[in-house]
């Protein structure tokens, strides 16, 4: 079961992922895609990090998501991976926009449950600068396209979610 979480940035989409991987009752691996570039991304990883059960596995994979789904994805399991925005980013600045493609193919044949992450960039003003407007597009693109085959799509604002696709 694919479930794809959207929302604005400090929406409480990933406390909301969380909460569903805790409820879940299977095995969580949290697929971390960040990288510590700075020291404010550096204390955004450690806040997330000291949310997270103890019994969690946490894998860091910045940019090969699809291999990392595919290696950790089990009947038993339920993956959460915070957050394609970044990782869309790490792919489209390392200029590997087939690792996409990748990603799409694999989603729909993984055994478990895999919770994903977005955000949702589109409600904003038109950027000035052609590279952001490049990623807010790509980001819109990856969001309708990983909706399409998901089981379930919630978008979270100001912490509460509503449920734009409903599970089976």
């Amino acid at each position: 079961m694919i479930v794809l979480i959207i929302g604005g940035a400090r929406s409480g989409k990933s406390s909301h992922a969380e909460r569903l991987a805790r409820e879940s009752n299977l095995r969580v691996t949290y697929i971390a895609t960040c990288e510590a570039r700075d020291e404010e991304m550096s204390e955004r990883i450690a806040h997330h990090r000291e949310r997270r059960p103890t019994e969690w596995r946490t894998v860091e994979e910045p940019l090969l998501l699809a291999d990392a789904l595919r290696r950790e994805a089990a009947i038993d399991a339920c993956l959460l991976v915070d957050c394609l925005t970044l990782w869309l980013t790490n792919a489209l600045l390392g200029e590997r926009e087939e690792e996409i493609d990748k990603l799409l193919a694999a989603l729909p044949g993984l055994p478990g449950r895999i919770i994903l992450v977005s955000n949702e960039v589109g409600w904003g003003i038109v950027p000035e600068n052609p590279l952001a407007r490049r990623f807010r597009d790509e980001q819109g693109r990856l969001n309708q396209r990983i909706a399409a085959i998901a089981s379930e799509v919630t978008l979270v604002a100001a912490g509460l979610p509503l449920t734009l696709k409903p599970g089976r």
